[in-house]
């Protein structure tokens, strides 16, 4: 598993060579303006709504021995059950929104690793393609909230609440890799076979997520950078992991 984390982590190491090689930025203009339009209403919202989860939160502690103390607490848990929601909710929007623009990109990836510019793969449209986008993150987006929404319970258990912080950051790498590497999956498996392909490589989709996870707490750059990078990184590896498995058309990679 750590292996696998570390490869797709590595992944990222030739993204933005390759993205200006094979002049890929075009394609990332749309979903760079939803990425930013995206993080813009997320972030408003949330600054607004953090501080009412807390007063609610707060409300819990009937006693007036240890209020200010446990509203403090509340209003520092409803900031991260604000952002942790926030976060889940902003990459599964953008993902699902990207879905027609980032397919192009993964197959122009695909063709200079493979050197096949043709393909007897499933051939889909723009309306396919983005509806397998927003089925995909539909599911991923409610998945990810029933395991998250336990995982914020545990934020009040003193020592346990480390922990939690840290599995929340997997469970949210853990999906955002999936979204990124069901841009190739889609032209080679279906919805169910690719679920299972990326349950299969969970690692991999944990490092490149930890990655997208990370860039976003860069102010303005990481929401631009975000989708280009880890779009790149994830294709590079899925078309490697598809060829070892034999589940490309054509088993040949010209390109390590």
């Amino acid at each position: 598993m750590i292996k696998s984390i570390l490869k797709g982590i590595q992944a990222y190491s030739g993204a933005l060579a390759l993205i200006s090689k094979l002049n890929l930025w075009k394609f990332f203009f749309i979903p760079i303006i939803i990425s930013i339009i995206t993080a813009t209403v997320i972030g408003l919202s949330a600054y607004g709504f953090s501080d009412n989860i807390g007063r609610f939160i707060s409300k819990i502690w009937i006693w007036d021995f240890g209020k200010e103390t446990f509203t403090t607490i509340s209003t520092f848990i409803g900031v991260i059950v604000v952002l942790a929601i926030g976060l889940i909710l902003y990459k599964h929007i953008i993902m699902a929104l990207s879905a027609p623009f980032m397919s192009p990109v993964s197959e122009k990836i695909e063709i200079y690793l493979t050197g096949i510019k043709r393909h007897n793969h499933r051939n889909t449209t723009f309306t396919e393609q983005l509806w397998r986008g927003i089925r995909i993150n539909m599911r991923n987006l409610i998945k990810e909230l029933l395991i998250t929404i336990p995982i914020l319970l545990l934020k009040f258990i003193p020592v346990v609440n480390i922990f939690s912080t840290v599995l929340l950051f997997v469970i949210q790498a853990y999906y955002a890799g999936f979204g990124n590497m069901d841009y190739t999956l889609e032209r080679h498996l279906n919805y169910r076979k690719s679920v299972q392909f990326v349950r299969k490589h969970k690692g991999f989709a944990i490092g490149n997520g930890m990655v997208f996870i990370l860039f976003l707490l860069i102010p303005v750059l990481g929401v631009i950078l975000v989708l280009p990078l880890s779009v790149t990184a994830a294709s590079l590896k899925t078309v490697h992991l598809l060829n070892d498995e034999h589940l490309l058309l054509e088993h040949k990679i010209t390109v390590t």
